[in-house]
């Protein structure tokens, strides 16, 4: 038995080479009927808006291809592999290969080593073209496919933790130490309990003396049933302008180290952070689901094609495939309750899968 790795260099090559091309195929059949459907479905609101056209709708393709190549490309990677190894079985070639003393990963390891190629091709195109697009793609949206209007800095319903005492927020607008707050609530609270609730049609931030200014704000008391007109009042000097200008953060938007900032931001802010981590860790672990795809379709490829049993092994690895998609999306879902870990929400099925997928091969073929 050969005690490389890797089978010879034209073996990997032409291995490689075969199961980038049935990926990108399997891809870009993906993408145009996919896209065909939901260009069917969208087309009517784009072209509701007066004016819209058919630039429009091309633009909306533009930005919606990202979105479905970054979603489906690991279901790219799953049947591509599925489509490869069966046929290599089929044709005898995985037996050829055993017969010249290849172990089951030796024979898989040209496949991975691409699928390492694939990982990072996928999260460079996140980083760099997906988040973009998605971040467009909603600004688009939100005024109904009409123009997008320039980001003012308007905020809508923030809100922030001053010690004990939770600020409420309607309207935020301006940056830096301009910032105007609009509808404001204090609920002030002794040891968890509601005391009092302070409001306020507007305030300001005061930058000499590091702290918020509201004017015209009035007091209830919420034991003795009474409202006070207090007129101004200073609060939150451990308030950063910037806490009340975080608006709801949307995890594919955001880039890596942008949606990291943006973590930090709203943990300063006392806001929840659970889903945003368990995105975060996802932006690692969902492009390096790719290199399980070869593993969990290995079943296809081992065995004799000629018992009937292909068709049977092929539909085992994308069974095995999609439960990992399933587990993937309930483990997230679960992060994002805050039942799970956010380290553990993003890579627990991938190592999980990871395991079983090995486990499976060792025992079939090893």
């Amino acid at each position: 038995m050969q005690l490389a790795f890797f089978p010879s260099r034209q073996i990997s090559w032409y291995m490689a080479r075969q199961f980038l091309t049935r990926t990108l195929v399997v891809l870009l059949l993906l993408v145009v009927v996919l896209q065909t459907l939901d260009l069917l479905g969208e087309s009517g609101d784009i072209l509701a808006y007066p004016g819209n056209g058919d630039p429009q709708l091309w633009h909306y393709v533009g930005l919606r291809v990202p979105q479905i190549i970054a979603r489906f490309l690991p279901f790219s990677v799953l049947l591509g592999t599925l489509v490869m190894l069966a046929t290599l079985n089929q044709n005898s070639e995985i037996i050829s290969m055993k017969a010249a003393g290849l172990s089951a990963h030796q024979i898989l390891a040209p496949l991975v080593a691409a699928a390492l190629g694939v990982a990072l091709i996928s999260y460079a195109f996140n980083e760099r073209i997906v988040a973009r697009s998605t971040a467009a793609l909603a600004a688009w949206q939100a005024v109904d496919y009409g123009p997008v209007p320039p980001d003012k800095g308007v905020k809508s319903n923030p809100w922030v933790l001053d010690g004990n005492n939770l600020v409420s927020v309607a309207i935020v607008a301006g940056r830096g130490t301009q910032v105007q707050l609009r509808k404001i609530e204090i609920f002030n609270r002794i040891n968890n309990s509601l005391t009092t609730i302070i409001q306020a049609p507007r305030g300001h931030y005061d930058a000499p003396s590091k702290s918020w200014v509201l004017e015209g704000a009035t007091q209830f008391d919420v034991a003795r049933g009474t409202m006070t007109n207090i007129g101004t009042v200073r609060f939150g000097r451990d308030i950063r302008p910037d806490q009340f200008t975080l608006a709801k953060v949307d995890p594919d938007a955001l880039t890596f180290s942008e949606l990291q900032s943006a973590i930090s931001d709203l943990h300063d802010a006392g806001r929840p952070t659970a889903e945003l981590q368990a995105n975060l860790w996802h932006k690692l672990s969902g492009p390096l689901s790719a290199l399980l795809m070869p593993i969990l379709g290995s079943v296809a490829a081992f065995g004799l094609a000629r018992s009937g049993q292909l068709f049977v092994r092929a539909v085992m690895g994308m069974a095995l495939g999609f439960a990992y998609f399933v587990a993937d999306n309930f483990s997230l879902a679960m992060g994002s309750l805050g039942a799970y870990p956010p380290f553990l929400a993003a890579w627990a099925p991938f190592f999980l899968f990871l395991l079983v997928g090995e486990t499976v091969l060792f025992r079939t073929e090893e």
